[in-house]
């Protein structure tokens, strides 16, 4: 048992790396935190306990990690130092090795972080606990928003897809779920906490049942008919497992908002099965087909990877013929990092990195065209935004149905209100459309 008198008057800060879902399970912690007595940190506060939730996509990733760690560490000293995420479930005595780590969880042991902290007391050299890939199974809830706006309902975990490039199933365990009638409560509860809109978050949320033979159209319905949630948003699933029964409903329910992220990784059919990927263009393009058809004005965005190993020139550019005709909206861009254990490696024709970032520069320039003028469709027109709360002084913004970003004037009043609102030009950086209340 806990003594949690020695959490009491405790301050401690958070830093997290990578997806919606380390935020949300970041928010979680802080959360089980907060009922020890532990408060978050304000600015420029030195902080009693540092939580650093990681990535590890690619290396970048990782290096970002150790710079985060070693400046909480230097910024805040003599803190308990706790990582977790992918990062530290991957390498878990590198990242213990760091100074000023004491201890560091593994996936399946972050969502229950209080039996793992005991007198907060520095040690000579961190401790990892973590448990190996293969036996991860525990489904850690988290339904939060932290300081945002929206909510992040965290549905399922794991992936059990082995893609040549990705060490996700390494990091994560295989896939697992909540069960519909507890992700039903947590969505009420957030309801009743005052929250409008709700993004369903995973590591690949369309495999949703494995752990309770359920099915995600199932969940979806399900979560259409709590009363009080206004919006919810799909935050990301696989081409070959968005069926048309789900884009037909979404496109007939009042709550599920018309915006789909679809990965891609690439337009090439050849470099898809490298990949290891479980669909081909000719899917992936009768899945926007079918999107457009139904939801005209729908915002599709769309993953893609470049230069990755056994991407030829030639695929390359079969690959953006094809992405360029997409009528997708926005282009979300990353560049091949090599993972260790992937079989990736195992394939030839390295791409440099000089090439890997004028390929990568060519897909944001199309996505940047795309997005522009997908916004500039929508000048002059009536939409529905959900504002979110901004800093003193500064402008608001919120987020249509279709997920236009709205500029407002600053205004308290009106956080987390949805607003009809005409849609104006662009604002001053091209970000936004700017907006004004009807």
């Amino acid at each position: 048992m806990i003594d949690t008198t020695v959490f009491q008057d405790k301050v401690a800060v958070y830093y997290t790396l990578g997806c919606k879902l380390n935020f949300a399970e970041t928010s979680s912690i802080g959360k089980t935190l907060k009922e020890a007595g532990v408060r978050t940190a304000r600015k420029g506060e030195r902080a009693d306990i540092c939580v650093v939730n990681t990535c590890s996509v690619t290396e970048v990733a990782d290096k970002k990690c150790r710079q985060a760690i070693h400046r909480l560490v230097k910024q805040h000293p003599g803190a308990f130092v706790v990582v977790t995420g992918c990062y530290a479930q991957l390498k878990p005595e590198q990242v213990a090795g760091i100074e000023g780590v004491d201890l560091v969880l593994g996936a399946e042991q972050k969502g229950n972080i209080m039996d793992y902290l005991d007198s907060l007391e520095k040690k000579p050299c961190g401790e990892a606990v973590t448990t190996d890939a293969k036996d991860i199974r525990t489904f850690s809830p988290s339904c939060s928003r932290g300081d945002r706006t929206r909510y992040f309902l965290k549905v399922q975990d794991g992936c059990d897809y082995f893609c040549s490039y990705c060490t996700i199933p390494f990091a994560r365990g295989r896939s697992r779920n909540g069960k519909i009638d507890d992700l039903v409560a947590q969505a009420r509860q957030a309801a009743e906490e005052g929250g409008k809109e709700i993004v369903l978050t995973g590591v690949n949320i369309g495999d949703f049942g494995k752990s309770t033979g359920e099915t995600f159209f199932d969940l979806v319905r399900a979560l259409d008919e709590v009363d009080g949630i206004e919006r919810y948003r799909i935050s990301s699933i696989e081409p070959n497992l968005l069926t048309d029964e789900i884009i037909r409903f979404v496109s007939q329910s009042r709550r599920f908002m018309p915006h789909f992220h679809i990965p891609l990784q690439s337009g090439c059919d050849e470099v898809l099965k490298l990949m290891r990927r479980r669909y081909d263009t000719a899917l992936f393009a009768s899945k926007i087909r079918t999107v457009k058809a139904l939801m005209p004005d729908a915002f599709i965005g769309v993953d893609v990877i470049v230069g990755t190993r056994g991407e030829t020139s030639e695929f390359f550019e079969r690959a953006c013929r094809f992405i360029e005709d997409l009528d997708v909206t926005q282009l979300h861009v990353f560049s091949y990092s090599e993972r260790p254990g992937t079989q990736a490696l195992k394939i030839d024709h390295a791409v440099s990195a000089d090439e890997k970032h004028r390929r990568s520069q060519r897909l944001l320039a199309l996505s940047d065209r795309k997005l522009h003028d997908f916004y500039a469709r929508h000048i002059g027109q009536e939409a529905e935004v959900l504002m979110e709360k901004a800093k003193p002084g500064a402008p608001m913004h919120g987020f249509t149905r279709n997920y236009i970003r709205v500029e407002m004037e600053h205004d308290d009043a009106l956080d987390n209100r949805l607003l009809k609102v005409r849609l104006g030009d662009f604002n001053e950086d091209g970000t936004a459309l700017r907006g004004a209340v009807l």
